[in-house]
């Protein structure tokens, strides 16, 4: 598939304990760096994309904080953490068939207090449902570690899958971050660390889980042929694709052993006219180590239920064969949602990674997932210049 849409400015705040601004500060800032970054003025925009963060900000009305007008393309998207990834396939889309011209996506959050728990962050900021669906209060879960931690449990269960496996995620990410300057946590861990870290929820310990960060980020999409006068190297859109599953948790389904990935990933890969095989660089989103074990298996870099052999010989991180999550991911990195993956795409498809460069970048995958693996967005990218 030739690209006809391509990211062309990307923006970064500062991220992690960031304190005492709001989400909406942080995505005009991450707008205004990646306008910038791409030699562009923010009034060049034409479209604006936004995902809100858990307080529901950012909102429409970013677009009066950045002082545009006239835009051609204004909308929320969210699918949680499948937003970002699926705003930047609705940016292509209108990028492709001329109903913008320039379309910033941004996402941005501040879920940490100064003196609150970052713990908190995500379990006490939604409304609590009411009746029925309240059932799950009575026995303490609410937030997300528990429900994971189910899923991680069923795939353990019914394949033999380890928690040691899902260490030398958590291991090769780590070493991954240590050569990331952005990274909230670059000291290097082994299995044995990761397993002796507390136990967060039954099998998942607290180096299975996600950091929870302050922060914005951003991306510019554009048109291949504009995005040649640029200031940066493009890295092209080939290929995109959505997965919303709606299944439950209850015995008998697939939960834990079937993600939307399943559906989005070869749906992308067919889009951009490429195989698995292809594959040169993998940015997977990593609410858990078990969210990227079961999105391997999904997308068909190994059979099912084979992750956890596929993922504990290292090949996942430095000087591995499926170099993944290169920039740490949210595991040691830092966590902006479906953002995160993306951002580090870009910087490795650019090819301005520093020490953690890849040497090949003509085909990154990238996965979003939201909710308790309920949806899922998939991108394929190319740092080829093609």
């Amino acid at each position: 598939m030739a690209a006809t849409a391509t990211i062309a400015g990307l923006g970064l705040t500062d991220v992690g304990k960031v304190y005492g601004r709001s989400a909406t500060d942080f995505a005009a800032e991450a707008v205004r760096l990646a306008a910038a970054d791409a030699g562009l003025a923010v009034t060049d925009l034409d479209g604006l994309l936004v995902s809100p963060g858990t307080k529901g900000s950012p909102k429409l009305s970013l677009q009066k904080v950045l002082g545009l007008r006239d835009l051609r393309l204004l909308a929320e998207i969210h699918a949680l953490g499948a937003s970002p990834a699926a705003m930047i396939a609705a940016a292509a889309q209108a990028i492709n068939s001329g109903e913008a011209t320039a379309v910033a996506c941004v996402f941005a959050d501040a879920p940490l207090r100064e003196k609150g728990s970052a713990r908190d962050a995500f379990g006490t900021q939604r409304a609590l449902p009411s009746g029925f669906a309240s059932y799950h209060l009575g026995i303490g879960a609410i937030t997300p570690n528990l429900f994971y931690a189910m899923a991680a449990r069923r795939h353990f269960e019914t394949y033999g899958t380890t928690s040691e496996q899902l260490g030398a995620v958590a291991v090769g990410q780590r070493s991954w971050a240590a050569h990331n300057p952005v990274a909230q946590f670059t000291k290097p861990i082994t299995v044995a660390d990761h397993q002796s870290s507390p136990l967060i929820a039954d099998p998942l310990h607290l180096l299975d889980c996600c950091l929870v960060s302050n922060g914005g980020a951003a991306v510019i999409v554009t048109s291949a042929e504009r995005a040649r006068e640029l200031a940066q190297p493009p890295v092209d859109i080939l290929g995109w694709g959505q997965a919303h599953p709606g299944q439950v948790m209850r015995q008998g389904s697939d939960f834990g052993l079937r993600t939307g990935a399943a559906v989005a990933g070869p749906a992308a890969l067919r889009m951009a006219g490429v195989s698995v095989s292809d594959v040169d660089l993998l940015e997977l989103y990593d609410s858990y180590t078990f969210t990227v074990l079961v999105t391997l298996e999904d997308y068909g870099f190994c059979a099912k239920g084979e992750g956890g052999s596929f993922v504990s010989d290292g090949k996942l991180g430095p000087g591995g064969s499926l170099p993944c999550n290169t920039g740490g991911g949210q595991l040691s990195s830092y966590y902006l949602t479906g953002f995160t993956p993306i951002v580090e795409a870009v910087v490795q498809g650019r090819g301005q990674a520093g020490a953690r460069q890849v040497d090949k970048k003509d085909v990154i995958m990238v996965s979003g997932s939201g909710g308790v693996l309920e949806h899922h967005a998939t991108l394929v990218l190319s740092g080829a210049g093609r």
